[in-house]
Protein backbone atom coordinates (compact mmCIF):
# COMPACT_ATOMS: atom_id res chain seq x y z
CA UNK A 1 0.00 0.00 0.00
CA UNK A 2 2.85 2.40 0.79
CA UNK A 3 4.50 1.65 -2.54
CA UNK A 4 1.23 2.43 -4.32
CA UNK A 5 0.94 5.77 -2.52
CA UNK A 6 4.59 6.64 -3.27
CA UNK A 7 4.08 5.88 -6.97
CA UNK A 8 0.93 8.02 -7.02
CA UNK A 9 2.68 11.00 -5.43
CA UNK A 10 5.67 10.62 -7.74
CA UNK A 11 3.44 10.55 -10.82
CA UNK A 12 1.36 13.54 -9.71
CA UNK A 13 4.56 15.50 -9.10
CA UNK A 14 5.41 15.13 -12.79
CA UNK A 15 8.03 12.62 -11.65
CA UNK A 16 10.19 15.40 -10.19
CA UNK A 17 9.85 14.59 -6.46
CA UNK A 18 12.76 12.82 -4.84
CA UNK A 19 12.76 11.13 -1.43
CA UNK A 20 12.60 14.33 0.74
CA UNK A 21 9.47 15.75 -0.90
CA UNK A 22 7.74 12.37 -1.08
CA UNK A 23 8.33 11.94 2.67
CA UNK A 24 6.83 15.41 3.25
CA UNK A 25 3.84 14.60 1.02
CA UNK A 26 3.20 11.38 2.95
CA UNK A 27 3.44 13.21 6.27
CA UNK A 28 0.89 15.78 5.07
CA UNK A 29 -1.50 12.86 4.53
CA UNK A 30 -0.88 11.61 8.06
CA UNK A 31 1.35 8.73 6.98
CA UNK A 32 4.36 8.52 9.29
CA UNK A 33 7.25 6.65 7.71
CA UNK A 34 11.03 6.86 7.87
CA UNK A 35 13.03 8.48 5.10
CA UNK A 36 15.22 5.36 4.78
CA UNK A 37 12.17 3.19 4.20
CA UNK A 38 10.81 5.56 1.53
CA UNK A 39 14.22 5.66 -0.16
CA UNK A 40 14.36 1.84 -0.22
CA UNK A 41 10.87 1.50 -1.65
CA UNK A 42 11.62 4.10 -4.31
CA UNK A 43 14.74 2.19 -5.35
CA UNK A 44 12.74 -1.03 -5.56
CA UNK A 45 10.23 0.69 -7.85
CA UNK A 46 12.90 2.47 -9.91
CA UNK A 47 11.64 5.91 -8.87
CA UNK A 48 13.85 8.95 -8.46
CA UNK A 49 13.52 12.70 -8.42
CA UNK A 50 14.67 14.85 -11.28
CA UNK A 51 18.17 16.07 -10.52
CA UNK A 52 18.57 19.81 -10.74
CA UNK A 53 21.59 21.01 -12.69
CA UNK A 54 23.52 24.13 -11.86
CA UNK A 55 21.69 27.08 -13.38
CA UNK A 56 23.60 30.02 -14.79
CA UNK A 57 21.34 33.07 -14.60
CA UNK A 58 20.65 35.14 -17.67
CA UNK A 59 21.96 38.65 -17.14
CA UNK A 60 20.20 41.43 -18.99
CA UNK A 61 22.16 44.29 -20.49
CA UNK A 62 22.89 46.92 -17.84
CA UNK A 63 24.90 49.19 -20.16
CA UNK A 64 22.34 51.93 -20.55
CA UNK A 65 21.77 55.52 -19.53
CA UNK A 66 18.82 54.97 -17.20
CA UNK A 67 18.95 55.71 -13.49
CA UNK A 68 19.76 52.83 -11.14
CA UNK A 69 17.79 52.28 -7.94
CA UNK A 70 19.70 51.37 -4.75
CA UNK A 71 19.61 47.81 -3.43
CA UNK A 72 16.95 48.26 -0.75
CA UNK A 73 16.27 44.53 -0.50
CA UNK A 74 19.79 43.82 0.83
CA UNK A 75 18.92 45.50 4.13
CA UNK A 76 15.15 45.04 4.12
CA UNK A 77 14.86 42.27 6.71
CA UNK A 78 12.37 39.38 6.96
CA UNK A 79 9.27 39.48 4.77
CA UNK A 80 6.19 38.86 6.91
CA UNK A 81 3.21 39.02 4.53
CA UNK A 82 2.10 38.49 0.93
CA UNK A 83 2.42 41.48 -1.43
CA UNK A 84 5.12 43.05 0.69
CA UNK A 85 8.11 42.37 -1.59
CA UNK A 86 8.09 41.19 -5.20
CA UNK A 87 11.19 40.10 -7.09
CA UNK A 88 11.41 40.06 -10.90
CA UNK A 89 13.69 38.73 -13.59
CA UNK A 90 13.88 37.40 -17.17
CA UNK A 91 15.05 34.07 -18.57
CA UNK A 92 15.16 32.49 -22.01
CA UNK A 93 13.65 29.27 -23.39
CA UNK A 94 14.68 27.54 -26.61
CA UNK A 95 12.10 26.99 -29.35
CA UNK A 96 12.50 25.68 -32.88
CA UNK A 97 12.65 29.15 -34.38
CA UNK A 98 15.14 30.49 -31.82
CA UNK A 99 14.29 31.81 -28.36
CA UNK A 100 11.35 33.10 -26.39
CA UNK A 101 11.76 35.12 -23.21
CA UNK A 102 9.94 34.70 -19.92
CA UNK A 103 9.55 37.62 -17.50
CA UNK A 104 8.26 36.57 -14.10
CA UNK A 105 7.40 38.25 -10.79
CA UNK A 106 7.58 36.27 -7.55
CA UNK A 107 6.11 37.12 -4.14
CA UNK A 108 9.00 36.80 -1.69
CA UNK A 109 6.75 35.74 1.20
CA UNK A 110 4.94 32.82 -0.43
CA UNK A 111 7.22 32.13 -3.45
CA UNK A 112 4.11 32.39 -5.63
CA UNK A 113 4.56 33.55 -9.23
CA UNK A 114 2.10 36.45 -9.22
CA UNK A 115 2.66 37.67 -12.77
CA UNK A 116 4.46 36.49 -15.89
CA UNK A 117 4.62 37.06 -19.63
CA UNK A 118 6.39 35.55 -22.64
CA UNK A 119 7.53 37.09 -25.91
CA UNK A 120 9.99 36.61 -28.74
CA UNK A 121 11.28 40.10 -27.90
CA UNK A 122 13.21 40.94 -24.75
CA UNK A 123 12.07 44.51 -24.21
CA UNK A 124 10.34 46.73 -21.66
CA UNK A 125 6.89 45.67 -22.89
CA UNK A 126 7.71 42.10 -21.83
CA UNK A 127 8.37 43.14 -18.23
CA UNK A 128 5.54 45.70 -18.11
CA UNK A 129 3.05 43.03 -19.19
CA UNK A 130 4.17 40.75 -16.35
CA UNK A 131 3.84 43.64 -13.87
CA UNK A 132 0.37 44.61 -15.09
CA UNK A 133 -0.83 41.02 -14.83
CA UNK A 134 0.44 40.85 -11.26
CA UNK A 135 -1.19 44.14 -10.29
CA UNK A 136 -4.47 43.06 -11.86
CA UNK A 137 -4.99 40.28 -9.34
CA UNK A 138 -2.86 41.42 -6.38
CA UNK A 139 -2.31 44.34 -4.06
CA UNK A 140 0.69 46.48 -5.09
CA UNK A 141 3.75 45.60 -2.97
CA UNK A 142 5.90 47.95 -0.94
CA UNK A 143 9.10 46.90 -2.73
CA UNK A 144 9.97 45.64 -6.23
CA UNK A 145 13.45 44.14 -6.70
CA UNK A 146 15.12 43.32 -10.03
CA UNK A 147 18.46 43.43 -11.78
CA UNK A 148 19.77 46.58 -13.49
CA UNK A 149 18.66 45.61 -16.98
CA UNK A 150 17.18 48.25 -19.24
CA UNK A 151 13.84 46.40 -19.22
CA UNK A 152 13.47 47.31 -15.52
CA UNK A 153 15.47 50.55 -15.37
CA UNK A 154 13.64 52.14 -18.32
CA UNK A 155 11.65 55.31 -17.74
CA UNK A 156 8.46 53.51 -18.81
CA UNK A 157 8.84 50.70 -16.26
CA UNK A 158 9.90 53.01 -13.44
CA UNK A 159 6.97 55.32 -14.20
CA UNK A 160 4.64 52.35 -13.85
CA UNK A 161 6.13 51.42 -10.46
CA UNK A 162 5.76 55.01 -9.28
CA UNK A 163 2.13 55.13 -10.38
CA UNK A 164 1.38 52.18 -8.09
CA UNK A 165 3.43 53.63 -5.22
CA UNK A 166 6.01 50.83 -5.40
CA UNK A 167 9.61 51.44 -4.25
CA UNK A 168 12.17 50.07 -6.76
CA UNK A 169 15.27 48.12 -5.70
CA UNK A 170 18.04 46.76 -7.95
CA UNK A 171 20.85 44.23 -7.56
CA UNK A 172 24.45 45.30 -7.24
CA UNK A 173 26.41 45.54 -10.47
CA UNK A 174 27.78 42.17 -11.62
CA UNK A 175 26.00 40.22 -8.88
CA UNK A 176 22.78 38.63 -10.18
CA UNK A 177 22.63 36.38 -7.09
CA UNK A 178 21.30 39.35 -5.12
CA UNK A 179 18.07 38.08 -6.68
CA UNK A 180 18.68 34.51 -5.56
CA UNK A 181 15.03 33.54 -4.97
CA UNK A 182 14.04 34.49 -8.49
CA UNK A 183 17.05 32.68 -9.90
CA UNK A 184 16.07 29.64 -7.84
CA UNK A 185 12.63 29.62 -9.47
CA UNK A 186 14.14 29.74 -12.95
CA UNK A 187 16.50 26.91 -12.03
CA UNK A 188 13.56 24.84 -10.80
CA UNK A 189 11.56 25.62 -13.95
CA UNK A 190 14.46 24.59 -16.19
CA UNK A 191 14.99 21.35 -14.24
CA UNK A 192 11.38 20.26 -13.79
CA UNK A 193 9.64 21.49 -16.95
CA UNK A 194 12.05 22.56 -19.68
CA UNK A 195 14.63 19.79 -19.02
CA UNK A 196 16.85 20.93 -21.87
CA UNK A 197 14.22 20.38 -24.55
CA UNK A 198 13.48 22.58 -27.54
CA UNK A 199 9.80 23.41 -27.89
CA UNK A 200 8.37 23.21 -31.40
CA UNK A 201 6.98 26.75 -31.23
CA UNK A 202 6.45 29.73 -28.98
CA UNK A 203 2.83 28.62 -28.54
CA UNK A 204 3.90 25.19 -27.27
CA UNK A 205 6.37 26.81 -24.87
CA UNK A 206 3.71 29.19 -23.49
CA UNK A 207 1.25 26.32 -23.00
CA UNK A 208 3.86 24.28 -21.13
CA UNK A 209 4.96 27.19 -18.93
CA UNK A 210 1.34 28.09 -18.13
CA UNK A 211 0.63 24.52 -17.07
CA UNK A 212 3.77 24.34 -14.93
CA UNK A 213 3.27 27.66 -13.12
CA UNK A 214 -0.49 27.76 -12.69
CA UNK A 215 -1.41 24.11 -12.15
CA UNK A 216 1.72 22.76 -10.49
CA UNK A 217 4.28 25.23 -9.07
CA UNK A 218 1.85 27.69 -7.44
CA UNK A 219 -0.84 25.25 -6.40
CA UNK A 220 0.51 21.74 -5.90
CA UNK A 221 4.32 21.59 -5.61
CA UNK A 222 5.81 21.17 -2.14
CA UNK A 223 8.27 24.00 -1.37
CA UNK A 224 10.89 22.93 1.16
CA UNK A 225 11.70 26.62 1.80
CA UNK A 226 8.16 27.25 3.09
CA UNK A 227 6.94 26.31 6.59
CA UNK A 228 5.80 22.71 6.67
CA UNK A 229 6.63 22.25 3.00
CA UNK A 230 3.53 24.21 2.04
CA UNK A 231 2.50 25.36 -1.42
CA UNK A 232 2.48 29.10 -2.28
CA UNK A 233 -1.31 29.20 -2.49
CA UNK A 234 -1.63 27.12 0.69
CA UNK A 235 0.70 29.40 2.66
CA UNK A 236 -1.19 32.52 1.56
CA UNK A 237 -4.54 30.91 2.39
CA UNK A 238 -3.28 30.10 5.90
CA UNK A 239 -1.92 33.64 6.31
CA UNK A 240 -5.23 35.31 5.46
CA UNK A 241 -7.21 32.81 7.52
CA UNK A 242 -5.06 33.52 10.59
CA UNK A 243 -5.38 37.24 9.95
CA UNK A 244 -9.16 36.94 9.73
CA UNK A 245 -9.27 34.92 12.95
CA UNK A 246 -7.12 37.53 14.71
CA UNK A 247 -9.32 40.39 13.54
CA UNK A 248 -12.51 38.65 14.61
CA UNK A 249 -13.36 39.86 18.08
CA UNK A 250 -15.87 37.78 20.00
CA UNK A 251 -18.00 40.07 22.18
CA UNK A 252 -18.13 39.17 25.88
CA UNK A 253 -21.18 37.36 27.14
CA UNK A 254 -23.68 39.86 28.43
CA UNK A 255 -25.46 38.86 31.61
CA UNK A 256 -29.10 39.61 31.77
CA UNK A 257 -29.86 42.13 34.50
CA UNK A 258 -33.05 41.46 36.41
CA UNK A 259 -34.69 44.38 38.15
CA UNK A 260 -36.52 43.73 41.35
Amino acid sequence: MLKTEIKRIHKESREVYGRPRIVMALQKQGCECGKERVARLMREEGLQGHQRKRYNPYSTDSNHGFSIAPNVLASYGPVSAPDEVWVADITYIRVAEGWVYLAAILDLYSRKIVGWSMSSRIDTELTRTALRRAIKTRRAPQLHHSDRGSQYASDAYQKELKAYGITPSMSRSGNPYDNATMESFFGTLKAEEVRGQTYSSGHEARTAIFSYIETFYNTWRIHTSLPGGDTPIGLEANFFQEKENTNTVTPPTQRETVSH
